[in-house]
């Protein structure tokens, strides 16, 4: 089956309240149907800003993008969820991860895990906080039932296995962690290796009774009539990619207006991405290809 496109813009720069309700309304008006929030030091908090964002418009749901589960006690992370789903009307997607950047930890005064360690972490947020959510006597009540939308995110084998399990939406970021990076630095991914992580996905969810709704981050959109132009400056950063290999990197999207569409039908063909998600310096440039593939 395959779901109809769905678009969110991941808010990154901190803003006063303004200018933060005129971003969120001019996402609206560009046809966004998620405002996001990431977790990141020196980024805005999530849940006020989410909250926030929920207050200056009407029609997109919010949700956090993703929250780094490290940074998070279950119990008081399942009190802010059903307090922001609460204030914003049952708009809130609830989206974890494990954290990836080290110095973020340090920064934070919190001790860093070892990767297993930070699943193991995951694996019992997503649990507790999915058992308080859904129990009848937790306090706050969030506004949907039984619990708002899970998004989860990453692309090791360990962390499929959970999203597979758990997730209503997976989160797919077309990268790979430099492993040792204290700043989390990221590779990015073939087109092949991308079709691998999903491949191996869909075998860890095979058992689920419905389909997860699958979601890409997309790092660059940029509107140009001369794709291979655009993307050489850029070969420098990925040494491992072939001139012809970066135009097919899932993550990078440009071309025309028209291309950048047929590329998003193309890779929800191929991989399934129906959930597209861009950074907000893109959220103008996205603007159009919205439009293109309105109700589609």
């Amino acid at each position: 089956m395959t779901r109809p496109f769905r678009f969110g813009v991941t808010m990154m720069a901190p803003s006063a309240g303004d200018e933060w309700r005129k971003k969120c309304r001019r996402a609206e008006e560009l046809g966004y149907d998620v405002i996001l929030v990431a977790d990141h030091l020196g980024m805005p908090a999530p849940f006020p800003a989410l909250v926030a964002a929920a207050e200056a418009t009407e029609r997109p749901r919010v949700g956090t993008f993703v929250l780094n589960a490290g940074f998070w006690n279950p119990a008081l992370l399942a009190r802010e969820v059903a307090t922001t789903d609460a204030l914003t009307g049952g708009r809130l997607e609830l989206g974890l991860g494990t954290g990836y950047v080290r110095s973020e930890f340090d920064a934070a005064g919190l001790p860093w895990p070892t990767a297993g360690e930070r699943v193991s972490h995951l694996v019992r947020t997503i649990e507790e906080v999915d058992r308080l959510l859904t129990s009848p006597e937790h306090r706050p009540e969030p506004r949907q039932r039984p619990r708002p939308p899970l998004l989860v995110g990453g692309d090791g084998d360990r962390v499929l296995k959970v999203i597979a399990e758990h997730a209503d939406i997976a989160a797919f970021t077309g990268t790979r962690g430099v492993p040792g990076d204290p700043d989390g630095r990221l590779t990015v991914l073939t087109a092949e290796a991308v079709g691998e992580r999903v491949a191996a996905y869909q075998r860890f969810a095979a058992a689920r009774s419905a389909p997860a709704e699958l979601n890409l981050l997309i790092q660059v959109v940029e509107e140009t009539r001369d794709r291979r132009a655009t993307v050489r400056p850029s070969l420098g950063r990925v040494p491992h990619l072939t001139e012809d290999e970066a135009l097919e990197v899932p993550i990078l999207l440009l071309g025309t207006v028209r291309q950048m569409a047929d590329q998003l039908r193309a890779q929800r063909e191929r991989y399934g991405f129906s959930y597209i998600a861009v950074l907000e310096r893109s959220l103008e440039a996205f603007g159009p290809v919205i439009e293109e593939l309105r109700g589609e």
